[in-house]
């Protein structure tokens, strides 16, 4: 079960550790390999919610997913996690220190989603743009094609989204059109 309050916290002690040590860059570099790790394999994330799998075995299979990719701090908070048998919520304390990293740092999550593949310059005009509109200098753009949207884009700045998508000027036409007084009285 989801538990974000958890995930924040426990995400909040590894941001402050990392600060305290200097070790904040390494340790993010570590959280996204460990995050990538986990959208690969269904599996992993699945054992590591597995009740039937012993703490000391998913310790085992962690440090040898793992090995020497991640710095022995998140190793160490790897370990503490399986210890207090909290190795389930790993997705979500990762989601959660990537966020607070970001947040720390002064990072803008932009998402552009379009019909097509974008080039590289009209995503750095996108990021230009962004960057005047939203004062934030730094900014972290996510692209997504979705042909479902036939045309136009979706940009998603944090809690904002402008949906500038065909598909979305069609549906409005199609509820517009359902709620013509007009025609039903034609019928």
């Amino acid at each position: 079960m989801p538990n974000p309050r958890l995930a924040g916290r426990y995400a909040k002690s590894l941001v402050d550790l990392a600060l305290e040590r200097n070790a904040l860059e390494e340790v993010y570099k570590d959280m996204l390999f460990l995050q990538k790790v986990c959208k690969n394999s269904r599996e992993f994330v699945s054992l590591l919610k597995s009740p039937v799998v012993k703490a000391d075995k998913k310790a085992a299979i962690l440090d040898a997913v793992t090995g020497s990719e991640i710095t022995e701090l998140t190793a160490s908070f790897n370990r503490l996690l399986v210890n207090k048998g909290r190795e389930g919520n790993l997705p979500e304390i990762i989601a959660a220190f990537i966020d607070q990293y970001k947040q720390y740092k002064g990072i803008q999550t932009v998402r552009l989603t379009t019909a097509v593949p974008v080039s590289d310059g009209l995503k750095d005009q996108i990021i230009a743009k962004v960057q005047e509109q939203a004062g934030t200098k730094n900014i972290d753009l996510t692209t997504t094609v979705d042909e479902a949207i036939l045309g136009g884009f979706k940009l998603e700045i944090g809690d904002t989204l402008v949906d500038a998508s065909i598909s979305y000027d069609l549906n409005k036409i199609k509820a517009q059109f359902l709620n013509n007084d007009f025609i039903y009285k034609i019928r």
